[in-house]
């Protein structure tokens, strides 16, 4: 006689980027297995695949490409598939800013954490008159460096940027990113002035991102603190 199969759970939640309703599982041992040992290894390139297989398997719904999701829409889902797996709540420690030193340990409880979008958010950048530049959010790759890696140099910012270029456009004309190569880009935005730089910068800081703030009051002092908490490293702190 065959052993009995466990039942996994399903569940359900609305991918931010595209309100596109999908259903999803808890990762399993083996899998939390491959998420641990990517994490141990340090190496970007492994937790990306790691995080990849991982909620490509935990995934139900067909006609999901992890590839093409935006990158708070894989810290949401990660973010989610996680909570369902080891727990409802994550436990971080917050720094105190009325003194900048106190730390003190708070319960976030996941189903509160959204992801919040910029109204001052666009991915179309005027870069003159006749051309309007329209960015696409960075890749896996690129979130898990953001968000497990070290700080990027200039140059690999310049490379960051290129890589999230989808085309430039005017009444006439379309430059797709993928007729062009990466050096083409790089070249393209050194080109641009300081006030259409800035636009770019722009475009990255007020990107959709998880958020969540929490009210920790100072042991020290008595002070309550308002502290926001985003983007998905803030959650394992």
């Amino acid at each position: 006689m065959p052993l009995p199969k466990i039942a996994t759970p399903t569940f359900e939640l609305v991918i931010p980027s595209t309100g596109k309703k999908i259903k999803y599982r808890p990762f399993l041992v083996k899998e939390e297995k491959v998420l641990v040992m990517a994490m141990e290894s340090e190496e970007l390139d492994q937790i990306a695949r790691a995080i990849k297989e991982v909620l490509s398997a935990c995934i139900l719904s067909r006609g999901v490409n992890i590839d093409k999701l935006s990158t708070f829409d894989i810290e949401y889902l990660f973010l989610n598939v996680r909570g369902k797996s080891v727990g409802e709540s994550i436990d971080v420690i917050v720094t105190c800013q009325d003194d900048g030193e106190t730390k003190v340990p708070v319960t976030v409880f996941i189903d509160e954490i959204k992801v919040v979008e910029d109204p001052d958010h666009n991915r179309d950048i005027k870069v003159d008159d006749t051309l309007t530049l329209r960015m696409a959010y960075p890749s896996l790759t690129q979130f898990i460096s953001q968000n497990f890696g070290d700080t990027t140099s200039l140059d690999t910012s310049f490379e960051v940027i290129a890589s999230c270029v989808e085309m430039i456009y005017s009444d006439d004309e379309t430059w797709n990113a993928k007729d062009h190569t990466k050096k083409e880009w790089i070249q393209f935005i050194e080109s641009m002035n300081s006030s259409q730089f800035k636009e770019i910068e722009k475009f990255f800081s007020t990107m959709p991102k998880l958020s969540h703030t929490v009210t920790v009051e100072n042991p020290n002092t008595g002070v309550e603190n308002e502290l926001v908490l985003e983007g998905l490293s803030s959650f394992f702190s």
